[in-house]
């Protein structure tokens, strides 16, 4: 059995990296609240977060297969157009994905 001493500095290390670990993430956010690059991004990412969903969303999708094509682009459709209207990205994907998902379930039962 390890020594009591042993087991308390294993329990002091084990806290300090804990509490280190913790800590860290809030002491950087002050240098970082003043970044121009944080700034930037955050006017960006949205734009970029949806261009990245889309082309996800189109890669495996089979050009040749109209029931494979047509809820990818309607809901494409729909995601760009609640953009447009609301502003909101979240609003979008979401709403965007409940079509494409709707109308895949429609398309399959029709298919079966």
């Amino acid at each position: 059995m390890p020594e009591p001493t042993y087991i308390l500095g294993a329990i002091l290390v084990a806290g300090a990296i804990t509490w280190a670990l913790r800590a860290v993430p809030f002491m950087m956010l002050a240098p970082l609240r003043s970044s121009q690059l944080l700034a930037y991004l955050g006017l960006r990412m949205p734009v970029g977060i949806m261009a990245i969903l889309a082309v996800y969303t189109l890669q495996g999708t089979e050009l040749t297969s109209a029931g494979a094509l047509v809820p990818v682009v309607v809901a494409l459709a729909a995601t760009i157009g609640l953009h447009l209207w609301r502003g909101q990205m979240i609003i979008s994907i979401f709403g965007g994905t409940a079509v494409c998902v709707a109308l895949s379930s429609v398309l399959a039962s029709f298919a079966s």
